[in-house]
């Protein structure tokens, strides 16, 4: 989504779970393991210091290739309701820079949460839309996790 010249991702997603179940899939390195990234793409390990400051760094392994990281800092974390964090990549391609991503949790029924996304300013359409479709596969991934795990 583009807002005047600002270059964003916007989702919205109801996912089969209460918020503090999805917010542990959010942030819970074992959890986020299972689920994080485009589809094919594996995790081979995840740290976090779950707490504003702390650091997160995540290897995310292509289908073909090395691995890579994704590293940040955590700028709001109000389990189970919101979680802020930047977003940079270790050797950055020549045109990302830094994002920040916002996930905000809300109930709409007995286990249901409604979860928003949004993540921004991007440097290109390009890089913006390479995030829409890793965050569309990956949130596809969490919704099915999430509704696998229900009692």
């Amino acid at each position: 989504m583009t807002h005047g010249s600002e270059l964003s991702v916007h989702m919205r997603r109801v996912l089969d779970a209460s918020r503090p179940a999805v917010f542990r899939a959010l942030t819970d390195p074992r959890e986020l393991a299972r689920w994080w990234g485009p589809d094919g793409f594996t995790i081979p390990s995840a740290e976090s210091d779950l707490r504003p400051g702390g650091a997160y760094r995540i290897a995310m392994r292509p289908p073909e290739g090395d691995p890579f990281h994704l590293v940040g800092e955590f700028l709001r974390v109000e389990p189970p309701q919101r979680l802020a964090y930047t977003f940079r990549w270790e050797d950055p391609d020549p045109e990302d820079r830094e994002t920040v991503v916002t996930l905000s949790l809300h109930d709409i029924g007995p286990a249901r949460s409604e979860l928003i996304l949004d993540q921004g300013d991007f440097a290109s359409e390009r890089r913006r839309a390479l995030h829409e479709e890793g965050w569309s596969q990956g949130l596809g991934k969490l919704g099915e996790l999430l509704a696998s795990q229900r009692d």
